[in-house]
């Protein structure tokens, strides 16, 4: 069986937010909290990638065993995030066979659709789950494509481009997760 890491994206400055949304409460808890575990259900070991007030998330979110790695880059956008934590999974000491990258702003993400795109992990595989024919996530990243995402990421996009240059297993998720993002609070919370 392939080991899989679970990459938390959280590094954001939520700009659209009006604040980092490592630190938006939830339903009872953070949304770093939540994504977190709801990696580490499924994944050993999971990195956790802050930036905007990374000192604040890092002494108030509970992060269990997940690994801290601080994006110092973290405004030039997604792409130094998703850099930063394929970096560390490079330098980790046990075998990872594949990374499965999350964002922070999907409180409706599930165990059950991690499980599912993690089924397709390998060293060469890239998956991506999608939700009614739509690409969304997570998204599986192979060790033998790390360095080729690292290299083509850029500004606030992760590794859409590169992974439409190559081939992609899509992986439906339908009714496992909800995909939508929290780009801007919701009506009637300040």
């Amino acid at each position: 069986m392939s080991s899989v890491a679970g990459m938390v994206l959280a590094a954001g400055g939520g700009r659209r937010y009006g604040m980092p949304k490592a630190l938006v409460e939830y339903e009872g808890s953070l949304l770093v909290e939540r994504a977190v575990a709801t990696a580490a259900a499924v994944c050993d070991p999971v990195l956790v990638v802050l930036g905007a007030r990374a000192v604040d998330v890092w002494r108030t979110a509970r992060l269990g065993d997940a690994v801290v790695l601080a994006n110092r880059d973290w405004e030039t956008g997604m792409a130094s995030s998703l850099r930063t934590g394929l970096d560390g999974l490079r330098g980790w000491p046990g075998r990872v066979d594949a990374a499965l990258v999350l964002l922070v702003d999907m409180p409706g993400m599930t165990p059950a659709a991690l499980e599912r795109v993690a089924a397709h992990a390998a060293p060469g595989a890239l998956a991506v789950a999608t939700y009614g024919g739509v690409r969304g996530h997570p998204v599986l990243l192979g060790r033998e494509h790390w360095a080729g995402v690292a290299a083509t990421v850029t500004g606030d996009e992760g590794a859409r481009r590169y992974l439409a240059g190559h081939e992609v297993t899509e992986v439906d998720c339908t009714g496992l997760a909800d995909p939508v993002d929290l780009d801007v609070p919701p009506a009637g919370a300040r």
